[in-house]
C-alpha cells in the first residue's frame, strides 16, 4: 500500500474541504453510512483531476453516480449542460436537492444506480457522460451495468479501489474476468493514483481514477452476449490450471471436448486463460456456437 509520501501532488488541499465536509455531515445530522460504503472526497486536487478526466464541454449530459454532499455536483455543474445525480441515501438526497436549487442544470434522482437505466435516467435520447467516486463494495457493477446499457456512455470516469483498476487496465497476460468485460466495451486508463487521506472518512485502501473511452460499437462482434461471458467466465473458473482443465471445469465439459474446442478455435490448449487476448476469446465462443 501507498503511503501519504508516494502522493506528494493529491494531499495538499484536504484540510479546508475535510473541515467543510464534516461541518456539513454535523447539520444535517448526517454520518458517514459503512453500509453504502460512503468515502466523501475531500481533496481538491484529486477533484480537479477528475474533472479533468471528464473532459467536459458545454453541451455535454453527465450522469453522476453518487453525488454525496455534491462537492464535485457542483463542479460538474459549471461546465455540463445537464446534470444527473443519482443518490442511493434518501436523506442525502433530499439535502442535496434544496442545496443545488441554485443550479437549474442539476437533477437530483433519489435511486438505486443498479436499477436505474440510464435511458430513463436521461429521459431523451442523448449522448452523456457518466462520472463518480464509486462505493467500493458496488465499483465494477456499476461499471458494467453502463457498458451493458443498451444506451451507452462516451465515457466513464470514477474512482476505484487502486487493485481493481489495475485489474479493468491490465494488459494482455494479466487479464481477468473483471478485464474482458471492460475492455470488450472500451479502452480503460489509470489516470491518477489516491491515498485514502484524500476522503473523508479515509479508506482502509488506496484508489485510482480510471477513464473508459467507450467504443462505439464492442471491440470484438459478439452476438450473444451472456453466452460469451459465461465461456470466459468458464476460462477464469480456474485461473491458475491449464485453459483446458479451466474450461472444462467452468463449462462443465469433458476435457476432451474442451481440447476439441480449443484447436478449432487455433488457441494452443496448454495456455492458461489470462494470456488471452479478446479476439481469441471471440473464436473460442464462435466454435462453441457452432457446436451446439
Amino acid at each position: 500500500m501507498h503511503g501519504l509520501l508516494s502522493f506528494p501532488h493529491l494531499v495538499k488541499d484536504c484540510g479546508l474541504l475535510t473541515g467543510q465536509t464534516k461541518s456539513e455531515l454535523r447539520r444535517l445530522n448526517l454520518r458517514a453510512r459503512k453500509g453504502l460504503g460512503q468515502h466523501f472526497l475531500v481533496d481538491e486536487q484529486v477533484l480537479s483531476r477528475l474533472i479533468s478526466a471528464v473532459a467536459l464541454t458545454p453541451g455535454d449530459t453527465v450522469i453522476e453516480v453518487g453525488p454525496g454532499l455534491g462537492i464535485l455536483t457542483r463542479e460538474l455543474a459549471k461546465s455540463a449542460d445537464r446534470v444527473i445525480a443519482v443518490e442511493i441515501d434518501t436523506t442525502m438526497a433530499v439535502a442535496l436537492r434544496e442545496a443545488l436549487v441554485p443550479l437549474p442544470n442539476v437533477s437530483i434522482i433519489n435511486a438505486d444506480i443498479l436499477e436505474s437505466d440510464p435511458a430513463s435516467l436521461l429521459g431523451v435520447d442523448t449522448t452523456y457522460k457518466v462520472v463518480g467516486t464509486l462505493p467500493y463494495y458496488i465499483a465494477t457493477a456499476v461499471i458494467r451495468h453502463f457498458l451493458e446499457a443498451q444506451i451507452k456512455p462516451l465515457s466513464i470516469v470514477v474512482t476505484v479501489q487502486k487493485e481493481v483498476a489495475q485489474a479493468i487496465a491490465a494488459p494482455v497476460g494479466k487479464m481477468s474476468l473483471l478485464s474482458v468485460s471492460v475492455q470488450l466495451y472500451g479502452k480503460p486508463t489509470i489516470v491518477d493514483y489516491i491515498p485514502p487521506q484524500s476522503f473523508y472518512p479515509p479508506p482502509k485502501v488506496d484508489s485510482a481514477i480510471v477513464r473508459v473511452d467507450v467504443y462505439e460499437r464492442p471491440l470484438v462482434t459478439i452476438a450473444d452476449e451472456a453466452t460469451f461471458f459465461s465461456i470466459v467466465r468458464g476460462g477464469f473458473s480456474a485461473p491458475r490450471k491449464q485453459l483446458r482443465n479451466s474450461l472444462a471445469l467452468g463449462l462443465e465439459m469433458s476435457t476432451g471436448e474442451a481440447t476439441s474446442l480449443l484447436e478449432e478455435a487455433g488457441i494452443e490448449q496448454k495456455r492458461r486463460a489470462e494470456t488471452l487476448n479478446l479476439e481469441e476469446w471471440a473464436r473460442v465462443y464462435q466454435v462453441f456456437i457452432e457446436k451446439q
